[in-house]
């Protein structure tokens, strides 16, 4: 008989009935919450030119966007650490939709800022649970797998989602991708409700708990693994339309694909990643840092070429492969505190944004040129692969301390 633990560090003796369709469901909030991250980049003239501001005041509203998830997900994951997930997962992924209408109701700058914000709040909490619900209802050796396809749902809005409303945006103004954002987590929500199993949180599951999590050093060094380590993919990205078009020479009219790619390789890695980590979790986390340092020492050469900077750009898309495999690990690291460590991983992704998008712009702005962004990249990844190694031996520390203590009770006791 199947049996459904309700942490994320227990699997399941076979798939649960209903498996797929509760991932899938989970994928869809997932598509949702991409989907409304993403679109706005694409659509910033429109939004600067309706709110009466310049495009770069109106980028402030991919910040504001970016610190609701930053402190979003810790303070909602402490606060509803007593609420069953399903409910949970159906009360976030409604307030992200009621949050993406008010957007699209926006009258002007500062409430357009405001209301990004509070859109941005419930958007780590949910991958967190999501990812722990998808883990526990997973057959066994599959958590990153299933935690992968979960996942999936946010790197394939880069590949459809964001280009649809992007399209609709710009042909019904801006506001209506906001509005088809909201509608898609309105669908997102139901299918939660319908789809996935009333999973209840551990027996004593409390805020106090939840914090114990920041008590963990394994926790903190998961987590500056993804805030440092991750941070070069967003150095790139941040810049490649200046790079394609002034290095590459790339036509304007390629653009489109090509940043179509860098969405496919967002799939790509996040698939062959979680089937990497279900075979070894830390060798595989290990291997994706080595694999996004040399990706992007690659990209300072490869884009001076407008196939090849294609080729490299579906490259650095690959290196969200190591999304799936640092949840997982907080999973294990975490103890009884899942909830706010699972949602933490987002935090870390979001600083890994705002650190890799600023150092970035720093070195183009010394002089370095545009493709100097890969040999930040490279930095980066090599300062995570440092912070992988420190996690490494401070695991076998505690290991040894604990062989150590349960000796001496075998000792005492003989």
């Amino acid at each position: 008989m199947n049996s459904i633990p309700t942490t994320g560090g227990t699997t399941t003796p076979a798939a649960t009935p209903g498996f797929a369709r509760a991932v899938f469901s989970l994928g869809v909030g997932g598509f949702a919450i991409g989907t409304g991250e993403f679109v706005i980049m694409g659509l910033l003239p429109e939004v600067a030119a309706d709110i009466g501001t310049s495009i770069p005041q109106a980028g402030h509203v991919i910040s504001a966007y970016a610190l609701g998830v930053v402190i979003g997900a810790p303070v909602l994951a402490v606060l509803a650490a007593g609420m069953g997930r399903r409910a949970l997962l159906v009360a976030l992924m409604a307030v992200f939709a009621l949050g993406n209408f008010a957007s699209a109701a926006a009258p002007g700058y500062w409430s357009l800022n405001l209301l990004r914000f509070a859109a941005g709040l419930p958007h780590g909490t949910y991958f967190g649970v999501a990812a722990l619900v998808a883990a526990t209802l997973a057959p066994p050796g599959r958590r990153a797998h299933a935690v992968g396809l979960v996942m999936l749902g946010l790197t394939s809005a880069t590949l459809v989602g964001v280009p649809i409303a992007a399209a609709l945006g710009q042909w019904l103004g801006w506001r209506a991708a906001f509005v088809l954002v909201g509608l898609i987590a309105l669908v997102a929500a139901w299918l939660v409700h319908r789809n996935v199993p009333a999973l209840q949180p551990d027996a004593g599951a409390s805020p106090l708990r939840e914090l114990g999590a920041l008590a963990r050093p394994q926790v903190w060094l998961t987590l500056g693994i993804g805030a440092i380590g991750f941070g070069g993919m967003f150095a790139v990205f941040s810049y490649i339309k200046p790079t394609l078009l002034e290095v590459a020479g790339m036509p304007l009219s390629w653009v489109p694909v090509v940043l179509a790619l860098f969405g496919l390789g967002m799939v790509a890695g996040n698939l062959v990643g979680s089937r990497l980590a279900d075979r070894a979790l830390m060798r595989a986390i290990g291997t994706m840092l080595v694999w996004a340092g040399l990706v992007l020492a690659l990209f300072t050469v490869m884009a001076h070429h407008p196939v090849t900077a294609a080729l490299s750009l579906f490259m650095v898309g690959t290196i969200v492969a190591i999304g799936p495999a640092l949840q997982v690990r907080l999973m294990d690291v975490a103890g009884d505190a899942q909830t706010l460590a699972a949602a933490l991983n987002h935090s870390a992704f979001n600083v890994a944004n705002a650190v890799g998008a600023w150092l970035g712009g720093v070195a183009i702005s010394a002089g370095f040129g545009w493709t100097s962004t890969g040999w930040v990249g490279v930095a980066l990844a090599l300062a995570g692969l440092a912070v992988y190694f420190w996690a490494l031996s401070n695991a076998r520390a505690q290991a040894r301390r604990t062989a150590v203590a349960a000796q001496g009770c075998a000792g005492q006791a003989g």
